[in-house]
């Protein structure tokens, strides 16, 4: 079974690009969407939304099957997961809260591991995975009897890729903001990723602050391992508005 892992980035998008283009058969392709809690999504609404009504349903055109996975864990049960087998014996009763030191479990609970069960019950499994020929080390690890990599197949670099995608529409509106996809909660998530979830979707970025004003929880602030509080960045972005709203208003005074 010919099976594609869809990620929505450029490189999954142009290893179903390139299938398309050279009718190689992709019996299914996949999405693990990572959800926040049971109702609320945990992949950027953008980048979501790109998925289920754009990619998707060209890729349904083009005669190919499509499937969301998701776990049975979402970001809020790995958040308020009670700590009873800590090392640290103070930390035992206490919930989990945001992740430890800057490895975040959620993606391997939340996203890999619902592609590893669902891809188990594949029969002679063909995986498709978008990694790119200017990606040498990312290529060792493919196990060749299970996996195929279309874009070192066909020569495509990364940007190449990136090319492609846009060309199809199948460029994800994420690379607006950020270089890859992840969670809008993400710990790594880099300053104009912040920026464009405090401005665009005010609401995710309320519940982060919330989160942090949780009590009994062990990852205490949303960045651990660098101590970086959302709290704080609210702050210094809220101050570095009002600077810019004075610059504004001397520069309309003279």
């Amino acid at each position: 079974m010919n099976i594609a892992s869809f990620s929505g980035g450029k490189d999954s998008a142009a290893t179903v690009i390139l299938a398309h283009i050279h009718n190689i058969k992709i019996d299914e392709i996949i999405f693990s969407e990572v959800m926040f809690d049971k109702g609320i999504s945990g992949e950027h609404p953008e980048h979501i939304d790109f998925v289920k009504n754009t990619a998707f349903p060209l890729f349904e055109k083009w005669g190919y099957k499509t499937k969301i996975l998701h776990s049975e864990f979402t970001y809020m049960d790995c958040f308020n997961h009670v700590l009873t087998k800590s090392a640290v014996p103070e930390r035992n009763g206490k919930r989990a809260g945001f992740p430890i030191g800057g490895k975040c479990g959620i993606n391997k609970m939340c996203k890999i591991r619902p592609i590893k069960q669902y891809l188990k019950t594949a029969e002679n499994l063909c995986q498709f995975i978008g990694i790119a020929i200017d990606e040498p080390e990312r290529l060792k690890r493919l196990d060749k009897k299970t996996q195929r990599s279309l874009l070192a197949e066909y020569g495509y670099t990364e940007e190449m890729a990136l090319e492609l995608a846009k060309e199809y529409g199948l460029l994800s509106p994420i690379y607006n903001f950020a270089k890859r996809g992840g969670c809008w909660f993400c710990m790594n998530a880099v300053e104009g990723e912040l920026k464009h979830l405090r401005s665009n979707h005010r609401e995710l970025w309320e519940r982060l602050i919330d989160l942090e004003n949780e009590k009994d929880i062990v990852g205490d602030v949303w960045d651990t391992r660098k101590r970086r509080s959302i709290k704080e960045i609210e702050e210094k972005m809220f101050w570095e508005e009002q600077q810019m709203t004075i610059f504004d208003y001397l520069e309309k005074e003279t």
